[in-house]
């Protein structure tokens, strides 16, 4: 038995469900929901997107699959799914999260991560838009930073040199396949199509590398805040799975 996220589901022979749940204890795992298609299931509520949950299963070691017994819903997400940006942040949490995490490692971490951003989302104070994309971008930047994958922020891919100190902030580019950022020279040079990622985007980053995101400033949040950080971490997620996200565009969309 474990504490899970249930990640998504997809339906298996007559009445049953496929089930990818995130354990804290054993990582990303798949599992068989007998029945669970039918009217008076077991499983009821409990296997809906992100609910977290107490999970009961059984696992052979010849099988990918392990079989799930009982559900037991913990807390759900259900107030959220009123509000439509609000519902795909949750759909974009579950997709970067099944999508970016190997089968079978424990991540307490990310499952730290997934709970925190998730209570922030339902607090009373954290309602409206501007509550969600602070949500959804510090989940974006710390996904890619526990994965491995996040790049100095303050230092030129192509040549080294400092976009950051005390005193000054240069430009800083991205370029989609590049692993980081790069100053006005090397972009110039690089000869493909980039973007620029803000001296602001680059300060909050840094703040919420170091606070929990009930503490990064929410005042004054919107789409467009941050957009560009967003763009740069997703770039860095569709590079490390090799495919490209299908809730990321429908999030930023209008």
């Amino acid at each position: 038995m474990s504490e899970a996220f249930v990640l998504r589901s997809y339906p298996f022979k007559e009445a049953d469900l496929v089930v990818s749940f995130l354990t804290r204890d054993q990582g990303k795992l798949r599992g068989v929901a007998r029945r669970a298609r039918r009217p008076k299931s077991a499983f009821g509520a409990g296997l809906e997107r992100l609910s977290q949950v107490r999970m009961s299963y059984f696992q052979r070691e010849t099988r990918e699959l392990v079989n799930l017994d009982t559900c037991e819903l913990l807390v759900s997400q259900f107030r959220l799914l009123s509000d439509y940006r609000a519902a795909v942040a949750l759909d974009y949490f579950a997709e970067v999260t099944d999508q970016l995490l190997p089968p079978a490692e424990p991540n307490d971490r990310f499952f730290r991560l997934l709970t925190t951003v998730l209570e922030h989302m339902r607090a009373p104070d954290s309602t409206g838009h501007g509550g969600v994309w602070c949500a959804v971008t510090y989940f974006s930047l710390w996904a890619v930073r526990l994965s491995g994958f996040l790049p100095d922020l303050n230092v030129c891919l192509g040549c080294g040199s400092l976009l950051a100190d005390r005193e000054t902030w240069e430009r800083a580019f991205f370029i989609r396949s590049w692993d980081g950022l790069l100053c006005a020279e090397c972009r110039r040079t690089a000869g493909a199509g980039s973007w620029e990622l803000s001296m602001e985007s680059r300060v909050m980053a840094e703040e919420m590398l170091r606070k929990p995101v009930a503490q990064v400033g929410q005042a004054g949040w919107a789409r467009e805040t941050c957009a560009d950080l967003r763009r740069f971490l997703v770039q860095q997620i569709e590079v490390h799975i090799e495919r490209k996200l299908l809730t990321a565009p429908v999030l930023e969309a209008e």
